[in-house]
């Protein structure tokens, strides 16, 4: 791989559903792809198939609330490639679907962790590594506002998409470029848990999905 040449993306969350759908997309548009997720297994799963088509990846097994372990990857892309062409933020956590009036606090807290807090972290640190090659953010609005028993879900995902929405306007001058897509249905294990029983023949294919936004960038 020449360092110089090569584009650099970054997943967050590409263990499956669209992550793994837009990791494998990225890889065949010829971008060195940078894995991120908490399960080895799904991550080297998604190595083989980049392998596959003749494409190339890193597996970086960690959990994005790790604010020590996100600023050393973040480091190492600035050591090796001194640059970030594409990140793409596909992590998500779903908590189960309850009341608003019963609201789990442990279930809030992680949601809040992972949905916001991690990606306020995660701005700072790849900002200057996108805009060092005039790069682009990906993330991905999923509205469920107003939903029964969406509180926890709705609101931790809106608060992402309000930080994307702010950065992008901070950075529409000077860059990167923040994009917010908004997929359509997919047959994800999240989707399935949200909404059981559903007709899910009906739904996208996340490979589908992955290049139409792509091809829409």
């Amino acid at each position: 791989m020449n360092d110089t040449d090569t584009k650099i993306a970054l997943v967050t969350g590409a263990s499956r559903g669209l992550g793994f759908a837009m990791a494998r997309e990225l890889a065949a548009r010829g971008y060195h792809v940078l894995a991120v997720a908490r399960t080895v297994g799904a991550l080297e799963e998604l190595d083989d198939r980049i392998r596959e088509t003749g494409g190339s990846a890193t597996l970086a097994p960690l959990d994005i609330t790790d604010d020590r372990a996100m600023a050393h990857l973040a480091r190492s892309i600035m050591e090796r490639w001194g640059r970030l062409d594409f990140w793409a933020h596909c992590a998500i956590h779903a908590a189960p679907l309850t009341p608003a009036g019963h609201l789990d606090p442990k279930d809030f807290d992680r949601s809040v962790a992972c949905n916001m807090r991690a990606t306020a972290s995660l701005i700072p640190m790849l900002e200057p590594l996108l805009r060092a090659s005039g790069g682009k953010a990906l993330f991905f609005d999923d509205p469920h506002e107003g939903e029964k028993f969406f509180a926890t879900y709705a609101a931790t995902k809106a608060g992402q998409i309000a930080l994307a929405r702010a950065w992008a306007a901070e950075s529409e001058r000077i860059g990167p470029r923040v994009i917010i897509a908004r997929p359509d249905p997919m047959p994800t294990a999240t989707r399935a848990r949200f909404f059981p029983g559903e007709d899910r023949a009906q739904l996208s294919d996340p490979a589908s999905q992955a290049r139409r936004i792509l091809d829409a960038l």
